[in-house]
């Protein structure tokens, strides 16, 4: 069994040299043909990279910064660093300035590789920061790299090697960086064969499987789950420049896909489609994501033609839970029970057991003498919140779900106090604190409202400072202030002025008093539509 990443890729490309790892659909910007690259070569390019990076003095003890948006040399510098010992910190490039300050600094990169779009504001980013990384070109890097500013660690490369950090939306504030190790990354991919020999609908033929994600790789459903399986079967992984739903099926019926994997946004975006003769001409055996409306769950398999299964995951357990034995629960938000040794629970706040059909909160563990193998090493410079997590010996998911007789789990809502846009988590606290350094505004709050194409948009309360005149006026302002420090998707959707704002003992906004249960908060008198102005830039 491979001991990290790079081995992986050794092992498979020794075993099957000539098959595709690596397929981009015709049309992208950078590859307009489309291109595909097989072991063999993806092994040669990132060999190349890692001697390039071994010279420079990179390996263990080093964080390397990828900005390189869903390009297949995202991967090649992925295995390339990997190979070395060095972790790979993806950036998301919707970030603005204040957000790429916050997660360079806080990684502690000492290296940015990025294309050539956004060098310089990276580069600006490190002149703020005294320069404390460098930033290459990823098209120049075979023409020479810094030295590394301290030397690497001397130490084995092994499972307990970090292989990267990922970031992912903290419900207290600025992003958190999880820990990944290579046992996290083989793991998720050992995961994905484990449920295969489950016997389920939930399967990968080695060698044959072509698994379409269109998914940005700075998350780790797209830049793990999906590649590792593949990795290890020597399956192949088709990588669009992005998710396009006029583009979907001619993408994943040219490429040869044989699996899609998506989330909740994609099929909604899909069934609003004409209908047209493609989308049935496909080759997918099976298609699993996360956050379908039950609603037109039967509706998708019945005219695509193959089965959504509905699987439950975060970044922090790398593994995952899918409603995929037969006969699977359609239309009701299952998604699953859990396979040995993945252990769940539902439990209350005292982390008390919850009988049958009772909602409580999802915790997970791993089944033996450690309990954390496979999860995520830990929360980076933040070992306080990576204990609570683990409180009581189980992962505490912070998802309310239900558990039946059987043993099958219903998703029911977020614990959280967390949005989900378009695949993204954005935390309401980190709005929140952005929000109340506008000079207009008195008290904010930030929750999710109900959106019919993105799922879930972000919806802004908000009582003014005396003086300030409350208006549509005032909401492009306000609007134009958040975008300015956070990615476009995390502005406000829809803004609503209050002419009072209900606060508890202690002064804080209590937001379930704001709109009554079931209250659609869009459709309330007065919200402006700010959906107009979210743009990716």
């Amino acid at each position: 069994m491979p001991e990290t990443v790079f081995e992986a890729l050794q092992q498979s490309a020794s075993a099957a040299p000539d098959n595709a790892f690596i397929h981009v659909p015709r049309g992208t910007s950078y590859a307009p043909a489309g291109l595909e690259w097989t072991y063999r070569e993806v092994l040669e390019k990132a060999s190349a990279l890692a001697g390039l990076f071994a010279k420079a003095g990179y390996g263990p003890g080093h964080r390397v910064a990828l900005l390189l948006e869903n390009r297949p040399e995202h991967l090649v510098f992925l295995f390339a660093l990997n190979a070395v010992g060095a972790s790979v910190v993806p950036v998301n490039p919707d970030y603005r300035h204040a957000e790429l300050t916050y997660q360079m600094t806080h990684c502690r990169a000492v290296l940015a590789i990025a294309l050539d779009r956004h060098v310089e504001r990276l580069r600006a980013v490190a002149a703020e920061t005294d320069g404390c990384f460098a930033v290459v070109d990823a098209g120049q890097v075979v023409s020479g790299l810094p030295p590394a500013p301290y030397p690497a660690e001397v130490r084995s490369l092994d499972r307990a090697t970090e292989a990267a950090v990922f970031y992912t939306s903290g419900t207290t504030g600025r992003p958190k960086g999880c820990l990944a190790t290579n046992d996290y990354w083989l793991s998720a991919g050992e995961w994905f064969l484990r449920l295969s020999a489950a016997g389920g609908l939930f399967s990968v033929e080695p060698g044959r499987d072509r698994l379409f994600n269109p998914m940005p790789l700075f998350h780790v459903h797209a830049g793990v789950v999906a590649i590792m399986p593949m990795l290890l079967t020597q399956g192949c992984l088709i990588r669009p420049e992005f998710f396009s739903a006029k583009r979907w099926w001619i993408e994943v019926v040219e490429s040869g896909a044989t699996i899609v994997h998506y989330i909740g946004v994609v099929p909604q975006a899909l069934l609003a489609l004409e209908q047209s003769a493609t989308e049935r001409a496909h080759s997918v055996r099976f298609g699993f994501g996360a956050g379908m409306e039950p609603a037109v769950h039967a509706q998708f398999e019945e005219r695509f033609g193959f089965p959504h299964l509905e699987v439950w995951g975060m970044t922090e357990v790398g593994r995952w839970m899918a409603n995929d034995m037969q006969p699977r629960p359609v239309g009701r938000r299952a998604i699953g029970r859990a396979l040995a040794p993945l252990e769940a629970r539902v439990v209350d706040e005292e982390g008390r057991p919850m009988p049958p059909n009772t909602e409580g909160e999802l915790v997970v563990r791993l089944a033996g003498d450690d309990p954390r193998r496979g999860f995520f090493a830990g929360y980076l410079d933040d070992e306080a919140a990576t204990e609570r997590g683990w409180g009581g010996g189980w992962w505490h998911s912070g998802d309310v779900v239900r558990q039946d007789e059987t043993g099958m789990i219903y998703f029911v809502d977020r614990k959280k106090n967390m949005i989900r846009r378009s695949g993204e988590n954005v935390a309401a606290t980190e709005v929140e604190t952005v929000l109340s350094k506008h000079p207009a505004i008195e008290h904010v709050a930030i929750m999710a409202a109900p959106d019919e194409r993105t799922g879930e948009e972000i919806f802004a309360c908000i009582f003014a400072k005396p003086g300030r005149t409350p208006g549509p006026e005032l909401a492009r302002d306000i609007f134009g202030f958040c975008n300015e420090q956070l990615a476009y998707y995390k502005a406000p959707g829809w803004i609503l002025f209050l002419d009072a704002m209900p606060l508890t003992a202690t002064q804080k906004v209590s937001k379930a008093q704001i709109f009554a249960a079931g209250e659609d908060p869009t459709h309330v008198a007065g919200a402006i539509d700010c959906r107009p102005l979210k743009k990716r830039s």
